[in-house]
């Protein structure tokens, strides 16, 4: 990050590199690449995947796009969008998205890794692993507040600079010139 909080372009051109690495790993092509982006526009905290769903969308790129504000994904739809992308792609290579709280050093980065993601597990929350891989943005830490309040409690600033950084790294990754 730099002195305003805004990712480095040379950050995101490193962790391109290392999504667009790991992807080439993968048979699939671009079309079959799915972006699940979960998360509900009513807490704060949470809106990171839908933010980052409509900044993709609105950009066009060659991969489909499911959770935006507009429709978000969530844990009362979530197992009914992936039975639909069950339907609609054969073997489709997955990269889930969610905001994630963690240690104070660690809210405003971004951690992406190759396996699936579990959402709501900040929450005690049992819902179905998304994804072959996964960008996690910590959105805040986790403190003596019940949990409810951890996405309360979280700066805009924050979820709209993770959700800028991991566009930015994925618009980079699937770029037709890419």
């Amino acid at each position: 990050m730099d002195a305003n909080g805004k990712p480095e372009e040379k950050h995101i051109q490193w962790l391109a590199g290392k999504v667009r690495d790991l992807l080439s790993q993968t048979t699939a092509m671009k079309e079959d690449i799915v972006v699940i982006c979960i998360g509900s526009d009513r807490y704060i905290g949470d809106a990171l995947g839908p933010l980052v769903g409509t900044m993709l969308h609105e950009k066009n790129l060659p991969v489909s796009v499911y959770g935006t504000l507009e429709e978000p994904i969530h844990a009362f739809n979530l197992n009914g969008v992936l039975k639909k992308i069950d339907k609609r792609k054969s073997k489709p290579v997955i990269i889930g998205i969610d905001a994630s709280l963690g240690e104070r050093e660690q809210v405003g980065h971004v951690m992406f890794k190759n396996g699936p993601l579990i959402p709501g597990r900040a929450l005690k929350k049992m819902l179905p692993e998304v994804g072959d891989f996964h960008f996690a943005g910590f959105v805040n830490y986790v403190d003596p507040l019940p949990e409810s309040q951890f996405l309360n409690d979280t700066r805009l600033f924050t979820v709209m600079n993770l959700a800028h950084a991991i566009t930015d790294v994925l618009t980079e990754v699937f770029v037709e010139d890419n």
